[in-house]
């Protein structure tokens, strides 16, 4: 006869006694959803992991250094058992029988009251997976489910169509350094919302392949300027569309507020009482360098990086940088915008006491199927960037962290 399927049902646990006897992995692994749902937790367990400790330390939940001893389950409403002794699980099984008291085992599954499901959260959802079959129970199996449908949620391809979510209003998003995968859950899950993308050049291009037909795609460097300038136009269009009550996502390279113009967006959208979620985006100035194999920060190497923009010369009255002060530092120094500019930017660097002899790199496409890495010195930066033609958009990179790792990962 065929074993009946498990009830699935979802304990609401707050201000309830819920009791985990063992602190070794499973329990790090179950303590912050427990935590999470409000129950008062009682560990009992001789040692325990320094992540649990943690917990125990921050008051999170209640430690006895001590193993089970019968009783330590009145009172409780659920328990996890997951202590590597079989003789204390059985005891505390039984005695999770004779009080009712709903209860895992780590060790026995089928000597349990209850089953840990698979589980994910996306907005507010909460995705619990279990296997019905107790034969063929594989927690792989059920994990596999579970993350196929919490990400289905989350980039919104599982979604019924009259149920769609809609958030009338914008959203800027960061869409990360180029390649798709590195735009967050978030971004791609508004993006999967919207009914109108404007879009930056250097934005994620292939997610916007993936939109349903009615999305509008609008290209910001094609908007109609006209007597304005194309910033102010950019933020008339978002007024615009998010006024029709539409759901309107702003897709920027990078992240929104390293040099995204971003604010200004924000500010143009309060000042008519448009609301707007900002999603920070993945920044190609630590992104892009880490794809090439370089770290921007290396122990013994470098305790510092600065990020500058480098659109405007050092030699520009409008520059806001302090180069004299950069050449001082010690740390790496990575340039946005500055392929044209790198020449200037390099002798400046020399003439204030950086070493002509210090390593550069370029990434030119980073995180991008185009990608590649460029290598040079200061005093040959400007004859390499002409000599390979290097162009736009690339991250330069400067300081001795270029010669760190492996340049395989170029």
């Amino acid at each position: 006869m065929a074993e009946n399927p498990a009830y699935p049902v979802g304990l609401r646990l707050t201000g309830r006694k819920v009791v985990v006897l063992g602190g070794g992995q499973v329990a790090q692994r179950r303590l912050p959803a427990l935590i999470a749902a409000g129950a008062e937790i009682l560990l009992v367990s001789p040692e325990v992991t320094p992540s649990v400790e943690a917990m125990a330390d921050a008051g999170e939940i209640s430690w006895q250094r001590r193993p089970y001893e019968e009783g330590d389950l009145e009172g409780a409403w659920y328990a996890l058992i997951a202590t590597g002794d079989t003789q204390a699980n059985t005891l505390a099984s039984a005695e999770a029988e004779r009080h009712r008291v709903w209860c895992v085992r780590s060790d026995d599954a089928d000597a349990a009251t209850a089953w840990t499901p698979a589980t994910g959260h996306s907005e507010g959802v909460t995705v619990a997976v279990l296997t019905t079959d107790a034969k063929g129970r594989d927690p792989r199996h059920t994990a596999a489910i579970r993350d196929a449908v919490v990400e289905g949620l989350r980039d919104g391809t599982l979604v019924a169509p009259h149920h769609r979510t809609r958030t009338p209003g914008v959203a800027l998003v960061g869409g990360g350094p180029g390649d798709p995968d590195l735009i967050t859950v978030r971004g791609r899950r508004l993006l999967a919302e919207a009914d109108v993308v404007i879009a930056d050049r250097l934005g994620p291009r292939d997610l916007l392949a993936e939109l349903p037909p009615h999305v509008e795609v609008i290209d910001a460097a094609k908007i109609p300027y006209g007597r304005y300038m194309a910033q102010e136009a950019i933020n008339n269009a978002l007024i615009e569309h998010a006024k029709q009550g539409k759901s309107v996502v702003r897709l920027k390279g990078g992240d929104p507020f390293v040099y995204g113009r971003g604010m200004e967006e924000v500010q143009a959208l309060a000042d008519v009482g448009i609301p707007c979620t900002v999603v920070p985006g993945i920044s190609s100035s630590i992104s892009v360098p880490g794809a090439a194999g370089i770290p921007v920060t290396h122990r013994g190497v470098a305790h510092e990086f600065t990020v500058v923009s480098g659109h405007v010369a050092p030699d520009d009255e409008r520059s806001l940088v302090d180069w004299p002060s950069l050449a001082k530092l010690t740390g790496t120094l990575v340039i946005l915008m500055g392929v044209d500019k790198i020449g200037r930017i390099a002798e400046t660097l020399v003439a204030h006491g950086k070493s002509p002899d210090l390593p550069v790199a370029l990434v030119q496409e980073g995180t991008t199927a185009a990608q590649r890495r460029v290598d040079a010195t200061l005093a040959t930066v400007a004859d390499v960037v002409r000599a390979e033609g290097v162009k736009p958009p690339a991250v330069i990179v400067i300081g001795e962290v270029v010669a760190v790792g492996p340049k395989t990962l170029a």
